[in-house]
């Protein structure tokens, strides 16, 4: 596993691709993807997650970038908020 949080894999659609390199399109999937998955009790812990993809998205969509990746440092200090980066180290 990489310490870069641009290098670190994501799973969407089934397929996995570097957080850097996810797309708008596939930002607002993953988005849609953990709200579906929300619900009450453990599963609510994934509405912040959620909330966070969908944030990326539109700050994505404000810059016009193509990649996370152009947004550089802005997208890695996101990276725990989208669990990309486990939170406090931890493992998921």
């Amino acid at each position: 596993m990489t310490d870069d949080p641009l290098q670190r894999p994501v799973s969407i659609s089934k397929r996995s691709t570097p957080f850097g390199e996810l797309t708008l399109a596939e930002v607002r999937d993953r988005a849609a993807e953990l709200s579906a998955a929300t619900g009450w009790g453990p599963t609510a812990r994934v509405g912040p997650v959620a909330r966070a993809w969908t944030e990326l998205a539109e700050r994505m969509e404000a810059v016009q970038a193509p990649t996370v990746g152009a947004l550089g440092d802005e997208a890695v200090a996101m990276a725990e908020r989208l669990w990309v980066v486990p939170p406090g180290g931890s493992l998921l």
